[in-house]
């Protein structure tokens, strides 16, 4: 007998001790893939997926049964990273390199190439603007041509008048009314100090008057002073622009693209934000350029535009110093409104400048 021969162990002795000790370890740390990693495996999954379909698109279109496919490892081995595909996350073309690679081209939701180019012009340009000076207790004057379509009683195509003067004075804080005047019209009051608002201690009492509500400066109802404090990053901007217009219906964006018009427009904002206001509108979907437009005082320009639900809504710009010149709203299909093409709205902005008191024109 060898003294030397090692002995045979007692098989599962040992186990209730190391499934013991198991438990009161913390489970072994999983390395997260790197971010070269994560983007080939999405270039990979969906490369994969898309060569399926057109196989599968191309056999059908032959008249066979496409076979079922066996699953790819792929897709078992990055599932989040496929789901985050899925998603919507990031998109990448057919045939498209991974990142870091020469070629890549990247699909996000942002204006088109060249509307970027127009609002970034636009941008540099308002950058350089004087700073309004417009005090506390002052109004901010906006004149500007309007004319919007009308239609008749019997609801026939509308039609668009000749364009009229229009004139807005607006509270810099929002503390006294401003004022509406527009030609063939009556004065009218903007932001009114609304009724008073009487509260009751207990039943029986006197009313008590508390003054009148409170109204808060907001996106669709801006004072100067609000404006002025808008946030200056354009995602910043572009979400603060979507939470405010968020209680109307339809198109999210075009809304969005609505109320920054309307601020470029009807308010006089300090250069970082109008730059900024033109930035956040270069992250919004959808948005394509127009190589010409006329505003209503008869400037042509270039024009980037939106269109949703058979409107467009174009913002124009004077071609060599990228200034706002006005809007335009066109319809671009055939409706009870008209045809496509009809203009349903056009204006020009004339002068913005700081006024002492509503109604009353600034010096000079």
């Amino acid at each position: 007998m060898n003294a030397f021969a090692p002995r045979t162990p007692q098989v599962g002795a040992d186990d209730p001790l190391r499934t013991e000790l198991a438990e009161l370890l913390p489970p072994p740390p999983v390395p997260e893939p790197t971010p070269e990693r994560s983007r080939q495996l999405r270039y990979d999954v969906l490369r994969s997926a898309l060569v399926a379909e057109n196989g599968a698109k191309a056999r059908t279109a032959g008249g066979t049964r496409a076979p079922r496919r066996r699953p790819r490892a792929g897709w078992i081995a990055a599932p989040a990273v496929a789901c985050a595909v899925v998603a919507g996350v990031v998109v990448l073309a057919p045939g498209e390199p991974p990142a870091g690679t020469p070629g890549r081209v990247s699909v996000d939701r942002s204006a088109s190439p060249d509307a970027v180019r127009v609002l970034s012009g636009a941008a540099l340009a308002a950058a350089s603007a004087p700073v309004p000076d417009v005090g506390a207790g002052g109004f901010v004057y906006v004149r500007s041509l309007v004319a919007f379509a009308g239609r008749s009683a019997d609801g026939g195509p509308a039609t668009l008048p000749p364009a009229h003067r229009r004139e807005v004075w607006l509270s810099a804080d929002g503390s006294r009314p401003g004022l509406l005047r527009e030609a063939g019209a009556a004065d009218a009051p903007l932001g009114a100090a609304e009724p008073p608002v009487y509260e009751l201690d207990r039943r029986g009492a006197e009313p008590r008057r508390s003054g009148p509500p409170t109204r808060v400066p907001s996106v669709t109802e801006p004072t100067h002073a609000y404006v002025a404090a808008l946030p200056t990053d354009p995602d910043a901007l572009l979400r603060l622009v979507r939470d405010g217009t968020r209680a109307g219906g339809g198109d999210a964006d075009q809304r969005a693209f609505t109320a920054i018009g309307t601020l470029l427009a009807e308010t006089w904002a300090p250069p970082k934000v109008t730059a900024a206001l033109y930035r956040a509108a270069a992250r919004i979907p959808g948005v394509t350029v127009l190589p010409s437009a006329t505003d209503a005082a008869g400037r042509e320009g270039v024009a980037v535009a939106r269109t949703s639900h058979g409107e467009q809504t174009q913002w124009i710009f004077d071609r060599t110093t990228s200034a706002f010149l006005g809007q335009r709203t066109v319809l671009t299909e055939t409706t009870s409104a008209g045809a496509a093409g009809t203009v349903l709205g056009v204006s020009a902005v004339l002068a913005k400048a700081a006024a002492p008191a509503a109604g009353v024109l600034p010096k000079g």
